[in-house]
Formats: structure tokens, C-alpha cells, sequence
């Protein structure tokens, strides 16, 4: 089952392993495939932790047989349900629910496209006849990094939340710079009333014949509309809705 999972080989390329598949190209060990439908070999490079398992295997192989495959148990080829049943009982042990040999394959490909293996490399790797095929694991790959992303977004969010400061931590010059921010600016000056408090003049513009508004406006206005609705100042609040209503009935 680990040899399949870090190979990413087909249950039958597998099971067609011959005595030889192990090769030596310069430093390293690669895995030679068996001949596919292509009449190519294929190479895969070598984990140590396969080239120990399958020296193990090799080692502890019965040589009474006639044949060169590498599998082979009581001198017979092992059968390709024993792959199936040991696949099974390793997600069984793992509390996962059905499992095929093939779905390692996928794994294998999807851990790797997404630590940034290209897509031509996964194609060679697991012997792919077209990119179509490949393009399958990009596919999981941008579903697998959403769902990342979304599963941490609360915390990514908080580190963007203000903290709230004690109220002793505010000097002079911030609490005058905080003032200014929530000015609301006249022809000639400014109003000096605090934010929560209404003002029976503050729609005095807005309630004059030559007060124009446009689509861009809208959400401004629909929070004062909102703002007078939460401080109970019905007149402005009624101001707003209909330049709103206006605002909608020139729009359509």
C-alpha cells in the first residue's frame, strides 16, 4: 500500500513489476514501469523508503517460480484482490470508509500539484496520455485550497478586527483627531455636535426643491436613513426615504 501511495503506479503497473524494476540512473533510483499500452517504459524516481520496502520484498522472495515478476507468492502471481484487501485494511485501521488502490493514485497527485509540482511533471509521473486527464487534480487542487482558506477565514478576519482601547488610553491629540474624522464639514465650518445626538437642521439641504441626488449616493443615504431610524427621528427619517424612493423610480 505505501509503495502504491508514494508511486502513484496503477494496481496492474504494480503487480507487473518484474525483479528488475529497480534501476540506477547516475545518483539516484528510479522504479521502470512495465511496458503500457504506449510501448514505452515509463521511470519513476525512487523514495528510500520504496527502495527499502521493495529490497525487502525482493530479499524475502520465493525464487521457486518461473516467472520475473516481483510479486509472486508460493510461486504464483499475487492476485489482484490481496492488493484490494490490503489497501481496505489499512483505511479500515485509519477510520476511513471504502478504499481503492486507484484513489492513492489521486492522493499522490494531489498532494503534489498542490506544493506546486506542474502539471507536466504529474502528467509523466503517472503516465498520462493527454493533459486532460491532469488537468482533473488542478481542478481539486483550487477546490482543496479554498476550502483551506475558508476553514481558517474567521482568524485570518480577527487579525484585521480593531481592538478596542481602554478609555484612559486616548490622549488630547487623539481624541482631537478622532473628532475631525466625524466632523460633518458646512460651507463655512463644521458642526461640533457629537455623532449620537440628531439635529432638526440636518436635512435642511436635502429638504430644499434644489437638492439633487444621484445613483452613487444611494448608500450614503440609505444609512442616514438607517441612522435616524435607530434614534428614533422619524422627520429625517422620512426625509431620506423619499429622496430614496426618488432616487429608485429615476433609476428604473
Amino acid at each position: 500500500m505505501e509503495v502504491l501511495a508514494r508511486t502513484g503506479l496503477r494496481k496492474g503497473e504494480f503487480l507487473g513489476l518484474s525483479v528488475d524494476a529497480v534501476v540506477q540512473i547516475g545518483d539516484g533510483h528510479w522504479l521502470r514501469t512495465p511496458v503500457g499500452k504506449l510501448r514505452t517504459d515509463r521511470y519513476i524516481p525512487l523514495h528510500p523508503r520504496v527502495m527499502s520496502l521493495l529490497h525487502e520484498w525482493a530479499t524475502h522472495r520465493d525464487t521457486q517460480t518461473n516467472t520475473e515478476l516481483m510479486f509472486v507468492d508460493k510461486g504464483r502471481p499475487v492476485p489482484q484482490t490481496r492488493v484490494d484487501s490490503a489497501v481496505q485494511r489499512a483505511a479500515t485501521a485509519g477510520g476511513l470508509g471504502h478504499v481503492t488502490p486507484h484513489q492513492l493514485r489521486h492522493t499522490l497527485a494531489t498532494q503534489a500539484i498542490n506544493r506546486g509540482m506542474s502539471l507536466e511533471a504529474i502528467a509523466a509521473l503517472l503516465g498520462h496520455r493527454s493533459m486532460t486527464m491532469t488537468m482533473t487534480y488542478a481542478r481539486i487542487a483550487d477546490r482543496t485550497v479554498a476550502e483551506e482558506y475558508f476553514a481558517v477565514s474567521a482568524k485570518i478576519e480577527a487579525l484585521y478586527e480593531p481592538a478596542a482601547l481602554p478609555a484612559d488610553a486616548e490622549g488630547p491629540k487623539m481624541r482631537s483627531l478622532r473628532a475631525q474624522a466625524t466632523r460633518r464639514l458646512l460651507g463655512n465650518g463644521y458642526c461640533s455636535r457629537p455623532t449620537e445626538l440628531g439635529c432638526r437642521y440636518e436635512t435642511i439641504c436635502e429638504s430644499c426643491s434644489s437638492f439633487a441626488a444621484t445613483i452613487e449616493s444611494r448608500d450614503t443615504l440609505q444609512n442616514q436613513r438607517d441612522d435616524a431610524h435607530a434614534h428614533g427621528d422619524t422627520h429625517r427619517q422620512d426625509v431620506y426615504a423619499a429622496i430614496l424612493n426618488r432616487l429608485d423610480q429615476t433609476a428604473t
